[in-house]
C-alpha cells in the first residue's frame, strides 16, 4: 500500500484550506486506489490548530480525525504552546517532527507539502 502524508506547514488561509482539503479528498479515494494517508501539520499551520478564528481549517482536521485520518502535529510545539492535552483531547497525534519525517522517509511515502 503507498502512502501518502499531506504536510501543512504554512499557516495562510490558502495553505490551510487547500492542505485540509486535499486530504479529505485523497480520504475518499484511498480505499479504491490503495493508498494510506496522513496529515502532519506543522509550524505555523499548527498554530492555526489553536487558533478561533481558523473555523473552517479546524472544522474540517476534526473531521479528517473523525472518518479515521490519523491526524498528527509536533510534540515540542504543542508542549511550547501548553497545548499537548486540549490537541490531543481532539484525537490529534503527538510526535516529533524528527521522528515523523524520519519514518516517512523509511517508509518511502509520497509528503505532499502546502
Amino acid at each position: 500500500m503507498a502512502k501518502v502524508v499531506i504536510h501543512i506547514f504554512h499557516g495562510d488561509e490558502p495553505s490551510l484550506g487547500t492542505g485540509s482539503h486535499v486530504s479529505e479528498r485523497i480520504r475518499q479515494v484511498q480505499r479504491d486506489r490503495g493508498i494510506d494517508i496522513e496529515v502532519y501539520v506543522f509550524g505555523p499551520a499548527e498554530k492555526a490548530l489553536l487558533d478561533p478564528t481558523a473555523r473552517e481549517f479546524n472544522e474540517q482536521i476534526d473531521e479528517l480525525v473523525a472518518k479515521g485520518v490519523q491526524v498528527k502535529t509536533c510534540l515540542n510545539i504543542a508542549a511550547a504552546e501548553h497545548a499537548t492535552e486540549t490537541l490531543a483531547a481532539r484525537g490529534i497525534q503527538l510526535e516529533l517532527a524528527r521522528e515523523a519525517f524520519t519514518r516517512y522517509a523509511l517508509e518511502g511515502a509520497t509528503v505532499i507539502s502546502f
